[in-house]
């Protein structure tokens, strides 16, 4: 026999194959007597020396909470006649919990009575473990996949928040006299759900100068761009307060390197002086700016400068560029183009998304504004398979020349 009662379900056996997966058994109510088949005793651990347990003994074999669903299913069967189908769980002989499925029907006598219960219990211990696992699994499943989109948005969102609100085209007002043309673009990867942290940006500063910038901070969603965003806030109110672009290097380094989540990213900045028609500019491991003039271009050669948040107290070359009216100048992130199989740098060191944009030189000296030069590196690496965003901002040099071939417009 066993107690009436049982304390709180032991933990769950460990996954462990009984002897016996499913045995029958069979309770006269009119004689009270049992009888049970071998694999049963086994499903209970029990010698069947012991003896089968009696109909009213079989409550306490089970874990406390489910007693009543023996209760229930055995009510039924033997009062209303209901065939029985049931779950629960038992703690064996030997302390282990197992899921026993329990199936039968009442058995009636020659007036329609209940004379007995029939019934096969089946050990279902490790299917329903498997179950719990696969269901836990695909909640968990559908958690990261809801906290994914979650942070995507938040990530996009913030992303749009940062980054300046004209997407192909800006011109500054008559007044900053000299302005380039400028034009930008944003890429996103081919996963679209990997929101990097590229940006571009174009500040005009207080002496008539335009600040050129843009940069790739390392990760992705919502770290990346709210490190963007804070990288580019930084960058911006320093460069209005006066900054060169090699000090700007420096103190992004220095905010990087003793930020509470360190990162790294590189960046380029530029700033172009309308009046003397020249581009001063400084790096932090990002490809150099690229120049083109007369039908053919050409990489900037670079300053020393290392990615930002590398190291402590790292010093940013500056560098000095003369421009010419129709000159264009394209900066871009190192993801503008997928290095394949098959792809590698090219002879001169420059990346392959730098080849390629170089070998556009004839159609950028022809375009006639900063905007089909953009459009022309959408034609170009638009539907490439990139495994990461990248941004291009275009700056064409205005001039008696230049304005000859096109005429002064403002496009929104």
């Amino acid at each position: 026999g066993r107690p009436c009662a049982l304390p709180a379900a032991p933990p769950e056996a460990p996954a462990r194959r009984p002897a016996g997966r499913a045995g029958s058994a069979e309770w006269n109510l009119i004689t009270d007597e049992a009888d049970w088949s071998g694999e049963l005793y086994e499903l209970f651990a029990r010698s069947p020396q012991e003896g089968p347990i009696s109909l009213d003994e079989l409550p306490s074999w089970l874990v406390e909470e489910d007693q009543p669903v023996l209760t229930a299913i055995v009510t039924d069967c033997l009062v209303d006649g209901r065939p029985i189908d049931g779950e629960f769980r038992i703690v064996r002989a030997d302390g282990l919990v197992r899921t026993l499925h329990m199936t039968g029907q009442p058995v009636l006598d020659t007036d329609g009575r209940t004379a007995s219960m029939w019934a096969v219990l089946r050990d279902v211990t490790e299917l329903r473990r498997s179950e719990r696992e696969v269901r836990d699994s695909h909640e968990a499943l559908l958690r990261r996949r809801q906290i994914a989109r979650t942070e995507h948005r938040i990530a996009v969102e913030l992303q749009e928040a940062v980054l300046p609100p004209w997407r192909e085209t800006l011109r500054f007002p008559p007044a900053a006299g000299g302005a380039p043309d400028l034009a930008a673009h944003y890429l996103p990867s081919a996963t679209s759900a990997l929101i990097g942290g590229d940006w571009y940006d174009a500040l005009q500063l207080q002496d008539g100068g335009v600040l050129l910038s843009v940069g790739d901070l390392t990760g992705h969603g919502v770290a990346a761009t709210s490190g963007m965003a804070m990288l580019l806030g930084a960058l911006r109110g320093m460069a209005l307060a006066g900054a060169e672009p090699g000090a700007l290097m420096e103190r992004l380094n220095q905010l990087l390197d003793t930020a509470a989540q360190p990162a790294l990213g590189s960046a380029l900045c530029c700033r172009y002086d309308p009046a003397g028609r020249a581009l001063e500019w400084a790096q932090a491991g990002h490809p150099a700016p690229l120049l083109f003039r007369g039908g053919t271009g050409r990489a900037l050669p670079r300053p020393e400068g290392v990615l930002l948040g590398a190291t402590s107290g790292a010093v940013y070359g500056q560098a000095r560029e003369p421009l010419e009216p129709g000159d264009v100048v394209v900066l871009h992130t190192d993801g503008l183009a997928r290095r394949a199989a098959g792809l590698s740098d090219s002879p001169d060191g420059e990346p392959d998304g730098a080849r390629r944009l170089l070998e556009l030189a004839p159609r950028f000296c022809a375009a006639r504004s900063a905007r089909e030069c953009v459009r022309v590196v959408v034609e170009e690496f638009g539907g490439t398979e990139r495994e990461d965003d990248a941004c291009v901002l275009v700056a064409r040099i205005g001039g008696a020349e230049a304005e000859r071939r096109e005429p002064s417009r403002n496009v929104p």
